[in-house]
């Protein structure tokens, strides 16, 4: 019992790593490869089963998370505690139909936007809300992390460092079970904390792109005025639209976020 104490302790100080930014510390002990190869099939297989939208709606997603990612690759390179992370990235964004108030974004960069969130993101700048939140769970490696705590939980520590060599489906297991992936619909089960720190995240990176910041406030208020969008998935686990809002205003007004703006 002992030796497996002391084998946990040691797994989770070479397991730890500290999000990009915030600096939280994180427990990172699945693969990066596993991740970026379960998210860029599952991207695949969503693609198939889903209908994609070519219109002006869908070169306006394009046109916004290209904007997005281009500041996050320029975040990302140039500071050396990210060195390499850039290169992660492979960037693919698409609207897909369906009335769910839904985005998300996989590891590596795999970006949806469903047709039912428009509705709130009439504009560039209220887009950028929802895409620069969604490509900051990715970049903060909140996907990897759910998935590292998933192992812990479902599969025990004794032999987390040959689990994946012995059982050659069990990436695809803990994928499915961090990411509730069913045949029609990517439920991403992030946190709370994971959702405040995207949110601060988000603020930086569509702030970087040029996207106007403010646009986040309207953006949660009228999220808040509608009584139908409120309950949903998408908002399940985000803290609730005045803590939010008071939360990005606050953040938006602090010296620290003034030097992410252009």
């Amino acid at each position: 019992m002992k030796k497996l104490a002391l084998s946990l302790i040691l797994f989770s100080m070479l397991a730890c790593s500290k999000a990009p930014i915030t600096g939280r510390t994180q427990i990172l002990i699945v693969p990066k490869y596993e991740v970026l190869q379960q998210s860029s099939l599952q991207y695949e297989e969503v693609k198939k089963e889903s209908k994609i939208i070519n219109n002006q709606d869908s070169v306006k997603v394009k046109k916004v998370g290209n904007n997005i990612a281009k500041a996050v690759d320029t975040f990302l390179r140039s500071d050396p505690a990210y060195a390499g992370m850039a290169d992660d990235y492979n960037w693919e964004f698409n609207l897909i139909e369906s009335e769910e108030v839904n985005a998300w974004c996989m590891p590596g960069g795999k970006v949806a936007v469903y047709t039912g969130i428009l509705k709130y993101a009439k504009d560039e700048d209220r887009l950028a809300v929802i895409m620069g939140h969604e490509i900051a769970h990715a970049v903060a490696d909140h996907g990897r992390e759910r998935m590292s705590q998933e192992l812990i939980k479902n599969y025990g520590t004794a032999t987390l460092s040959t689990l994946f060599n012995q059982n050659p489906t069990l990436a695809t297991n803990v994928f499915f079970q961090a990411y509730g992936i069913s045949s029609e619909l990517v439920t991403l089960k992030y946190s709370r904390d994971h959702e405040k720190e995207a949110d601060k995240l988000g603020l930086i990176f569509m702030a970087m792109a040029g996207y106007n910041p403010n646009a986040s406030i309207e953006f949660w208020e009228s999220m808040a005025a509608d009584k139908e969008a409120e309950p949903l998935e998408f908002f399940s686990t985000h803290p609730n639209s005045a803590t939010r809002i008071q939360l990005l205003k606050e953040y938006i007004a602090s010296p620290e976020f003034s030097k992410y703006l252009r």
